[in-house]
């Protein structure tokens, strides 16, 4: 499990990161990169990192239920994921 400061740290970088879209594009736009320069580094999508939301895992990610391939099959296997069952035939 990842450190709390490590999850911290994303979440504060998505925020920045959606605080700063529409003046990044604008900028981009009109090709002004000394002002992209002065913006926040945080604030570049390039920089988030998929992690999972409940461990911080940043491996192994599946984006479609937005959790790591481990909790992703405790889940499964104990039902915790609607719709989705374990195979067998």
């Amino acid at each position: 499990m990842a450190k709390e400061s490590v999850k911290a740290r994303e979440r504060k970088r998505a925020k920045l990161v959606k605080q700063y879209a529409d003046k990044r594009a604008q900028l981009k736009k009109d090709g002004d990169y000394k002002g992209l320069d002065a913006l926040p580094r945080n604030s570049s999508q390039v920089r988030l990192h998929n992690r999972c939301k409940i461990t911080g895992r940043p491996r192994g990610y599946m984006a479609k239920f937005g959790i790591s391939r481990v909790l992703f099959r405790d889940m499964a296997n104990e039902g915790k994921i609607p719709g989705l069952t374990k195979a067998s035939w």
